[in-house]
């Protein structure tokens, strides 16, 4: 049942319009498909109803949201269902061939790895940031966008040869 009713009307709806893109964002570069990624954003905003958190900033209450879905993928990437599942590569924005081989390529990054690029470079996050929002030490996420950088660049000139 929903908790919680200690804010005006309105405010769902505008914590929804305001954040749903982020989230979605965020819940499909990890879940690799529409439909999980759907899922991860409604259970995203029932939590916000159920725990009626009070955020101190807007940064905060970004944050906040960022790091529900993040442990809301990770939750659902762990049952044995979904790791047989394989991704639809035409769901995602892509311009021109080269970008969608570049999605292709992050995408095929291990979870941790596609984690920090998405926070990173889609949703501009700082490295400082992200660390906070994955609970992480911020050396542990500068590591990963190397590695991940490191991997993509290895991937991209195979795919040049």
């Amino acid at each position: 049942m929903i908790g919680k009713s200690c804010w005006p009307e309105d405010y769902i709806s505008k914590l929804v319009i305001k954040h749903e893109n982020r989230v979605y964002r965020t819940a499909i570069s990890i879940m690799k498909n529409r439909a999980d990624a759907e899922d991860i954003v409604q259970d995203v905003f029932i939590k916000v109803m159920q725990k009626a958190p009070n955020f101190e900033s807007d940064e905060h209450e970004s944050a906040w949201l960022i790091r529900v879905t993040i442990n809301m993928c990770r939750s659902r990437l762990r049952t044995a269902w979904l790791r047989r599942t394989e991704p639809l590569i035409d769901t995602y924005p892509a311009q021109t061939k080269e970008q969608l081989n570049l999605i292709e390529h992050v995408m095929a990054l291990p979870t941790k790895y596609r984690i920090v690029v998405h926070l990173f470079y889609y949703e501009g996050y700082s490295t400082k940031e992200i660390s906070y929002i994955t609970n992480q030490k911020e050396s542990t996420v500068r590591s990963l966008l190397t590695r991940a950088r490191q991997k993509l660049k290895y991937v991209l000139k195979e795919d040049e040869l």
